[in-house]
């Protein structure tokens, strides 16, 4: 394996391992500034060495030990001074001593409900919405600033920005490490719910690089959603969201093809979807409903997915169904890329002028400019009614605005396809 190779090898590994390195770390520092800075030190380190001595077997565990060290290093060093500055005797030395925890033991705690308890933290009503989703996706999804603007449709600098003010925040406020409960944990779970399907967005249709998928991302999402589920079992919204990622995770295999290419949801083999998945999302949609309330966004997300799922073949989808729990969705959330999804229903229901008339509205409105997806839906729609030459240009421009390269790939592959139809 050559440097370069290893190189991404490392920073591949970071990528999925960084979210428990934090978590891990945070629990022992109670503050997630330092616990970044610490994992980002044990990166430089494996940076530093494996090329040389090769990539550990279990580098994820190379990794934490490295970066408990240094946190180790650090705390000693921080009493050694406190110690100095205080110039305590040696009786109260002692005491200090006894009553100190042991540290190398508490490095060596499981793991546990870690990673949820650093979503609560990042999710701290201390923090903006804005600022709480940017910096959970920045530590438990570990994503990078520019990911996470594209997932915001913001400037990258706003979400730098929101990041480093969110962290100083909350360890000025010395945020405990803990997940809130009663009517603190009630606050707060809508924007949790957030978090985690944003993250679990992230890994099932990646936002930039080189894959179309990062099933890793959606395994994190989806065990935070389950442990929540059993939290808080009284609330719908919960349920909904564990139901709709359950849903669309079964379909991570036929998301994409022998050489990582991008297979859509039509196109796909259904017999690849994961049934075990499917009934584990169709049981939490269940309870969901059984709870007897009005239906939020994320149940009628589910009850969306729900409808793919129960479709053996793309023809027998309920296209009519879909279309009618998408306008309810419009009417709660207010979305444009929900208006979006409405209009690929609508036309597949309706017909593809009744979902153009819906996405040259959007269109009009200036809500998704630099969107990829509005100029992508609207090619494809295009060329449906056989305007070939309309359509290619609308798909080339999607192209042009994907930060993911098998999707950009995808896309222009379209787009020449259309210009061997336009001149036929």
């Amino acid at each position: 394996m050559t440097a370069t190779d290893t190189h991404r090898a490392i920073e591949a590994i970071f990528r999925i391992e960084s979210p428990k390195l934090i978590a891990g770390l945070t629990r022992m520092v109670r503050d997630v500034g330092q616990a970044e800075e610490l994992a980002q030190d044990a990166l430089v380190t494996a940076l530093e060495k494996w090329p040389e001595s090769g990539v550990p077997e279990n580098p994820g565990a190379w990794l934490m030990t490295t970066a408990k060290n240094r946190a180790l290093d650090r705390i000693r060093r921080h009493k050694r001074l406190e110690r100095k500055r205080d110039e305590l005797g040696r009786e109260a030395e002692v005491q200090q001593e006894r009553a100190a925890p042991d540290l190398e033991a508490a490095m060596d705690d499981d793991v546990g409900d870690d990673l949820l308890r650093l979503v609560f933290i990042s999710c701290h009503p201390i923090l903006s919405t804005e600022a709480r989703v940017a910096l959970t996706l920045r530590l438990l999804g570990g994503l990078t600033t520019e990911e996470i603007a594209r997932a915001f449709l913001v400037p990258e600098p706003t979400i730098a920005q929101r990041i480093v003010r969110a962290k100083r925040t909350l360890s000025e406020a010395k945020v405990p490490f803990e997940v809130p409960r009663g009517t603190e944990l009630a606050g707060r779970l809508s924007s949790v719910l957030e978090v985690i399907y944003l993250v679990f967005n992230e890994g099932y249709a990646a936002t930039a690089g080189d894959d179309w998928v990062r099933p890793e991302l959606c395994e994190d999402a989806l065990r935070l959603g389950r442990i929540l589920a059993e939290l808080v079992p009284r609330e719908a919204e919960v349920h909904g969201l564990v139901s709709l990622m359950e849903i669309q995770a079964s379909r991570l295999k036929a998301r994409v093809g022998p050489s990582g290419e991008p297979i859509l949801l039509l196109d796909q083999n259904r017999a690849r979807w994961d049934q075990l998945l499917i009934r584990r999302g169709l049981a939490a949609l269940r309870r969901a409903e059984a709870l007897g309330v009005a239906l939020g966004p994320y149940v009628l997300q589910a009850a969306i997915a729900a409808c793919h799922a129960r479709a053996k073949t793309a023809d027998e989808t309920d296209w009519k169904r879909i279309a009618t729990l998408y306008e309810d969705l419009v009417h709660l959330t207010q979305s444009p890329v929900v208006e979006l999804n409405r209009a690929v229903a609508v036309s597949m229901a309706y017909g593809p002028a009744e979902g153009l008339a819906i996405l040259d509205e959007l269109a009009a409105q200036g809500a998704l400019t630099g969107y990829h997806l509005l100029p992508s839906v609207r090619g494809d729609l295009l060329s449906k009614l056989g305007r070939f030459d309309d359509a290619r240009s609308e798909i080339e421009r999607a192209a042009s605005l994907t930060r993911n390269e098998r999707e950009r790939k995808l896309l222009l592959e379209r787009a020449h396809a259309l210009k061997n139809r336009g001149r036929a």
